[in-house]
C-alpha cells in the first residue's frame, strides 16, 4: 500500500511525518530504501531539531547517502506537490565524458566526494566551538533488528513483547515490532531497537536480560537480523 504525505514544506506536515516516525526508523519495511530518499529529497534541508524523529531519521538518511548510498526498493511512498525521487534521472552512460568535465567545475557540489576546503573549515570551526563549550561529545548510535524466537505455538506473544518492551536502560530505545509466521502456528517478533553504542551491547541485552528469567519463560532465542550504524 503506497504512503503518502501531505505539505512537508509545512510545520503541519513536518509534524504528521514527525508523528509517523514515532514507532519507525525507516518509511517502509526495516531498511532504507528508495521510500526514504523520496521522502528525504522532498524537504528543503535539515528539519528543526523540534521534530525530534524526522530530525534523528533525516541524519541517519543523510550519512547513509553520504557513506554507503541506499538501494532497497520500499514499498512505494507519494508526497503530495513533488516528484518521486525515481523522476530524477541518472545520466546516461553516452554522456559520462560530459559529466566528468562538469565534475571538474569548481562551482559543482559533490555530495559523495571529498570535503571542499568551505566545508573542511566549517567542520574545523563547529569542533573548535564544540571543544569550547566543554560538552561532552555524544556518542554513535545504532539501530538494531531483533528476531526473538517463543518456546512452542502455545507461547502468550503479547506477554512475550511485554517482557521484552519492559527491559529498560540507559541508552535503550524499543521501536517497532511486529509478528511474523515461522511455521507450524508459531510467529516469531520482529522488534527494532536504536541503542547508544557506548553504553548498550546488542550480545549483552541478549545474553543477560533477553534469555534469562523471568523472560526465558516465553524467550527460547533471540538473533540480531540487522545492525546499522546511525
Amino acid at each position: 500500500m503506497t504512503i503518502t504525505f501531505y505539505d512537508l514544506g509545512s510545520a503541519a506536515g513536518l509534524k504528521k511525518l514527525d508523528e509517523y516516525l514515532l514507532s519507525r526508523s525507516y518509511i517502509s519495511g526495516y531498511q532504507a530504501s528508495k521510500d526514504d530518499i523520496t521522502v528525504y529529497s522532498a524537504l528543503s534541508g535539515a528539519p528543526s531539531d523540534s521534530y525530534v524523529n524526522v530530525s534523528r531519521w533525516y541524519n541517519h538518511i543523510d550519512a547513509l547517502l553520504r557513506i554507503s548510498g541506499v538501494s532497497g526498493e520500499g514499498s512505494g511512498v507519494t508526497v503530495e506537490g513533488f516528484a518521486p525521487a525515481e523522476a530524477v534521472a541518472t545520466p546516461p552512460a553516452a554522456d559520462s565524458k560530459a559529466a566528468a568535465a562538469e565534475d571538474d567545475d569548481d562551482d559543482d557540489v559533490d555530495l559523495f566526494g571529498e570535503e571542499t576546503e568551505e566545508e573542511k573549515k566549517a567542520a574545523e570551526e563547529r569542533a573548535a566551538a564544540f571543544k569550547a563549550s566543554g560538552k561532552k561529545k555524544e556518542s554513535g548510535k545504532s539501530s538494531v533488528l531483533l528476531d526473538i524466537k517463543p518456546w512452542d505455538d502455545e507461547t502468550d506473544m503479547k506477554k512475550l513483547e511485554e517482557a521484552v518492551r519492559a527491559v529498560q536502560m540507559e541508552g535503550l530505545l524499543w521501536g517497532a515490532s511486529k509478528l511474523v509466521p515461522v511455521g507450524y502456528g508459531i510467529k516469531k517478533l520482529q522488534i527494532m531497537l536504536t541503542i547508544v553504542d557506548d553504553l548498550v551491547s546488542v550480545d549483552t541485552l541478549i545474553e543477560e536480560q533477553l534469555t534469562v528469567e523471568p523472560i526465558n519463560e516465553y524467550v527460547q532465542s533471540c538473533d540480531i537480523v540487522a545492525f546499522n550504524k546511525i
